[in-house]
C-alpha cells in the first residue's frame, strides 16, 4: 500500500509544473510595462534557479541509486542560474549588450557538467556495451556536425570578428553537438522510460533548439532580450525541475532490458533521413554554383545510402530469426520460450484463460548416441523434431529446450485437455520407429511432463519447475509415460528431494577434495550475508545455495571433475554448464526458485565476463556474488586434483586482486574483514559416507 507520504510527494511536480509556467507567464505579461526589469529578472532567474532544489529534494527523498549523474545536472543548473542572473541583470538594468560577457563563460562552463551527467546516466541505464546505440547515435551526430559547420561554425569562422568573438560565437555551436551527441545515445538507448526521462530530454531539446537559434540571431544581429527564445529556455528549466521533483527520477538510471537487434521502423526512417541528408545538401550547395554531374553524384550517394540501410535491415531480420531459431530442428530456441512464457501468462490474466506448459524427453538419448554415433542421434532429433511439429497448434510455442528436450507452450485449455495433449506428445513420437538407414530403424519414446497455470498466482519459473517435476516423475515410474504435475508439492517430498540433493553435494565434494566444499561455502556464505545486513530470509537462503552451489557437477564426467592436468576446450565447455544442471536440478524441489537461481548465477562475475548468463554487476543477485566469493576461498585452499592449496595469505591476496572484476568488492571487503576477526573457520572434512 503507497504511504500517504509518498502520494503527497507524486503531487509536487505537477504542482512545480503550474507555479513555474505562472510565474513565467507573468513574466511575459511584464514585458511592456516599465519599470518592471528587476521584477522580471527575479521571475525569470527564480524559475533557473528553482531546479536546483527540485533536483537535490527529488535526491533526498526517492534516493536514487545512482546520485553523481543528478549532483552534476544539479550542479551544471547552478552555473546556468547564475549565468542567466548576470545576463539579464547587465541586459535589463545596465543596458550592457556585449558579447562575450561574463555571462557567456558561465553559459559555457555549464556544458561539461550536463554532458558528463547525462553520460554517466546513460553508463547506468547500459551496464552492456550498446554498439547499435552508439553507432546510431554517431550517424545522427555527424549529420548535425555537417550542418552545423555548414550553416554556423563555418560563417562564424569567416566572419570579420576579433579572435574571442569568433572564438566565443563557435563554442556555443560545438558544445550544443556535444549535449546533442549524448541527447541522442540517451534517447536511443534500451534503458526505461519513465515520465521523468522525457523531462529531462525535454530539457536538452529546448536548450538545443533555443542555443541554436540565439547563435543564428547572434550572427545577423537581430537578437535582443527578451524575445521568444526564452519561452525555450524557460521551458527547458521547468522540464529539468519537473524531472527530479517526479517520482520516477530515481528510475530513470536503471539498467534497461539489454533488446538485441533493435531496429524498429521509426529508427530505420530517421535513419534513412539523416543518410539522405548529405547528398541533399551536397545538392543544394552545388545549386549555388553550376548544375550537372555534383548532382548525379549525389543522387547515387543517396540511392546507395538507402540499398545499404535496406540490406542491413534484411541482415538484422535474419539475424534476429537465427537468434531465436534452433539450428538443427528448426524450433524456436530455449531462450525464446522463455521469453514468451510471460508475456502468456500476463495475457491469460488479463483474459482469465489457462495456459500449459509441457517438457517432452527422449527416453535413453545418451544410449542412442553412444550406440549409432551422433549422425544418427541428430537425425532421430530431426524427426522427433518434425512429429511434434504435426500435432502442435499453429499459435502454441514449440521449442528445442535442451539437448534432447523439447518445451511446449499452449495457451487457452483447460484441466481436462492437459493430459490428452500430453498423450498426443507423446504418442507422436512412439507410434512407430525412427529410420535410421535403409532398412534399420530405432524404436524412440519421450516422457512427457506438464503443468497448467491459470494466470493468477503463477509465475513462469514455478510452472516450468512444476512440468520439470512431472517430468522426473514419468522417468521414475518407467519411461515412455506423461506425468501431470501440480504447482505445489507434499511437504514430505520437499523435504526427501532436500535430502538428496544435500547427498549430491556431499557426492560431488568426494570427487574433488577432502573437505566438506559445500558445508563450508554454505557456512561463509551465511556469515558474510548476516555481516552484511541482509534479513533472515536472505541470510537462510544464501547459506542454503552455498550449501548446493556444485551440485550441478554430478552430470560432469568423473574424469573431468579429477583431471590433474588442464582441461580442453571440450572438457571446459562441459564444466562451464554445471551451473546450469544445478539450476534444473534445484528448481525440481517446490519452492526452491529462488534457491535455483542464485545457484545458476554464482559463476557470474562483476565485469560481466562470467557463465552462463554473462550478468555483471548488480544484475547478479547478491546471495550469488556472496557465493562467488566463498566458494573461490574455499577452493583455493583445499586440495584439488588440478593445483596445488594456495597458503591463506596467497587466498586473501587473490581475492583482493579480483575485487572489481571477478567478484563484488563490497562482498569482498566484507569477507576479509570477518576473516580479520576470525570468522571465517577452517574447512571441515568430509562427512563419513553412509
Amino acid at each position: 500500500m503507497i504511504s500517504t507520504a509518498r502520494r503527497t510527494l507524486g503531487l509536487g511536480w505537477p504542482g512545480y509544473l503550474i507555479g513555474c509556467a505562472l510565474v513565467a507567464l507573468a513574466y511575459f505579461v511584464l514585458a511592456d510595462t516599465a519599470g518592471t526589469e528587476a521584477l522580471r529578472i527575479v521571475l525569470y532567474c527564480g524559475i533557473s534557479a528553482s531546479a536546483v532544489p527540485a533536483l537535490l529534494l527529488g535526491m533526498r527523498r526517492y534516493r536514487p541509486r545512482w546520485r553523481l549523474p543528478w549532483l552534476l545536472i544539479a550542479a551544471s543548473q547552478t552555473v546556468y542560474f547564475l549565468a542567466d542572473a548576470s545576463f539579464y541583470t547587465a541586459h535589463y538594468l545596465l543596458g550592457i549588450t556585449a558579447f562575450p560577457f561574463v555571462a557567456d563563460v558561465l553559459y559555457l562552463a555549464h556544458y561539461p557538467l550536463i554532458v558528463t551527467g547525462v553520460l554517466l546516466l546513460i553508463r547506468a541505464r547500459t551496464p552492456r556495451r550498446d554498439l547499435p546505440s552508439l553507432i546510431d547515435a554517431t550517424v545522427l551526430g555527424v549529420v548535425a556536425a555537417l550542418l552545423s559547420w555548414l550553416y554556423l561554425i563555418q560563417p562564424l569562422t569567416s566572419a570579420d570578428e576579433s579572435v574571442l568573438t569568433t572564438s566565443a560565437y563557435v563554442a556555443y555551436p560545438v558544445l550544443d553537438l556535444a549535449l546533442l551527441a549524448v541527447g541522442l545515445r540517451l534517447l536511443l538507448d534500451p534503458g526505461p522510460r519513465p515520465p521523468a526521462f522525457f523531462l529531462l530530454v525535454a530539457n536538452l531539446l529546448a536548450f538545443l533548439a533555443a542555443d541554436s537559434a540565439y547563435v543564428f540571431q547572434r550572427i545577423d544581429g537581430s537578437y535582443a532580450a527578451g524575445n521568444f527564445l526564452d519561452v525555450l529556455w524557460l521551458a527547458g528549466n521547468i522540464a529539468l525541475g519537473a524531472a527530479g521533483l517526479h517520482p520516477t527520477m530515481a528510475a530513470l538510471a536503471q539498467a534497461g532490458p539489454g533488446k538485441e537487434l533493435n531496429l524498429s521502423p521509426l529508427r530505420v526512417a530517421l535513419l534513412a533521413a539523416a543518410s539522405l541528408i548529405a547528398p541533399g545538401v551536397l545538392v543544394l550547395e552545388n545549386s549555388r554554383v553550376s548544375a550537372g554531374s555534383v548532382n548525379a553524384i549525389a543522387v547515387a550517394c543517396a540511392v546507395l545510402f538507402l540499398l545499404t540501410l535496406g540490406r542491413l535491415v534484411v541482415m538484422v531480420s535474419e539475424q534476429r530469426r537465427l537468434a531465436v531459431t534452433d539450428p538443427l530442428t528448426g524450433l524456436h530456441t530455449r531462450r525464446y520460450f522463455e521469453a514468451e512464457l510471460p508475456k502468456a501468462l500476463t495475457r491469460a490474466t488479463r483474459t482469465r484463460t489457462r495456459i500449459a506448459v509441457f517438457i517432452a524427453d527422449i527416453d535413453h538419448f545418451k544410449a542412442i548416441n553412444d550406440r549409432y554415433g551422433h549422425p544418427v542421434g541428430d537425425r532421430v532429433l530431426l524427426e522427433v523434431s518434425a512429429r511434434l511439429r504435426a500435432v502442435v497448434r499453429d499459435g502454441d510455442v514449440l521449442a528445442r529446450y535442451g539437448g534432447e528436450e523439447f518445451a511446449l507452450l499452449v495457451t487457452d485449455v483447460v484441466p481436462e485437455d492437459v493430459p490428452v495433449i500430453a498423450e498426443r506428445l507423446r504418442n507422436a513420437i512412439a507410434q512407430e520407429p525412427v529410420a535410421r538407414a535403409e532398412r534399420a530403424s530405432i524404436a524412440v519414446t519421450t516422457s512427457v511432463g506438464a503443468a497448467l497455470a491459470d494466470g493468477y498466482r503463477d509465475d513462469p519459473v514455478r510452472i516450468v519447475a512444476a512440468a520439470d517435476r512431472a517430468l522426473y516423475a514419468a522417468k521414475a515410474e518407467g519411461r515412455d509415460r506423461i506425468s501431470v504435475g501440480d504447482r505445489r508439492a507434499a511437504a514430505s517430498e520437499h523435504t526427501a528431494s532436500l535430502g538428496y540433493l544435500h547427498a549430491v553435494s556431499d557426492l560431488v565434494d568426494r570427487h574433488l577434495s577432502s573437505h566438506s566444499h559445500g558445508r563450508a561455502v554454505g557456512s561463509y556464505a551465511r556469515i558474510v550475508c548476516e555481516a552484511m545486513g541482509a534479513p533472515a530470509a536472505i541470510v537462510q537462503d544464501t547459506e542454503l545455495a552455498g550449501r548446493l552451489h556444485d551440485v550441478g557437477k554430478i552430470v560432469i564426467p568423473a574424469s573431468v571433475l579429477g583431471k590433474p592436468a588442464a582441461l580442453d576446450d571440450a572438457e571446459w565447455g562441459l564444466l562451464r554448464e554445471h551451473p546450469d544442471h544445478g539450476y534444473r536440478l534445484v528448481r525440481a524441489v517446490p519452492d526452491l526458485d529462488g534457491i535455483a537461481e542464485i545457484v545458476r548465477q554464482h559463476h557470474e562475475r562483476w565485469d560481466g565476463k562470467g557463465y552462463p548468463l554473462g550478468l555483471r554487476g548488480e544484475e547478479i543477485r547478491l546471495e550469488a556474488r556472496i557465493v562467488s566469493v566463498c566458494d573461490a576461498w574455499a577452493t583455493m585452499l583445499s586440495d584439488r586434483p588440478y593445483r596445488r592449496t594456495l597458503t591463506v595469505d596467497e587466498a586473501v591476496q587473490e581475492l583482493r586482486d579480483g575485487s572489481g572484476s571477478q567478484f563484488d568488492p563490497g562482498v569482498v571487503d566484507a569477507f576479509l574483514r570477518l576473516h580479520d576477526a576470525g570468522e571465517i573457520h577452517r574447512l571441515p572434512p568430509l562427512p563419513v559416507a553412509d
